[in-house]
């Protein structure tokens, strides 16, 4: 089952807990490609100074700003995509990244495209599900755009650390620290 509209139009923490577990599901050249989210960061409103939202609404920021349940793809680092989940109410800057993947159906053809390598960090889930700028704004609860997330496996809390977001650099206080990731400790499939 598509996880609904509804699913996304709540607080992003809550969100970003629950979507671990969750199918994320894409359409790359008539493939159909499934990891299982295992990590995932929160990002939300205007006060967050590790959030993109810091900066208003720009051409770049305008998903987040859009209805839940919508894709925010963007370009970092020169050279990696991000995938995000836009959570919600439309109008309020808020989205959560999704960090990693554990492949379940076309694992041969991620793994060609990540040359052996792993899924765990947002631009290599994204190289190995084919997924680019041209999935930005793509309605996560629709099997017509070609890229979804649907319900999966129960992810118990004591196989959940929660922590600070990763890769922020110059993010100040308290903003650094937040206690804003959730990782799965160990496979969610074995």
């Amino acid at each position: 089952m598509i996880l609904p509209r509804k699913f996304y139009n709540r607080p992003t923490l809550t969100v970003a807990r629950e979507l671990l577990g969750a199918r994320l599901v894409h359409i790359s050249n008539g493939i159909k490609l499934v990891g299982l989210i295992s990590e995932t960061e929160a990002y939300f409103g205007f006060d967050d100074l590790a959030s993109h939202a810091k900066a208003g609404r720009t051409i770049r920021t305008d998903p987040m700003f859009g209805l839940p349940g919508h894709a925010y793809v963007y370009f970092t680092y020169g050279n990696h995509w991000m995938l995000n989940a836009v959570t919600e109410k439309e109008g309020f800057p808020a989205a959560v990244l999704i960090r990693a993947i554990q492949p379940l159906e076309g694992v041969e053809v991620m793994m060609n495209r990540r040359q052996g390598r792993d899924t765990f960090g947002p631009g290599k889930l994204t190289q190995a599900l084919g997924i680019t700028k041209s999935q930005n704004y793509a309605d996560l609860t629709e099997s017509s755009s070609g890229l979804w997330i649907e319900a999966g496996v129960k992810v118990p809390e004591k196989s959940v650390t929660i922590g600070a977001r990763v890769g922020l650099n110059k993010t100040p206080e308290p903003w650094l620290s937040k206690p804003w990731r959730f990782l799965v400790k160990e496979p969610i499939l074995k």
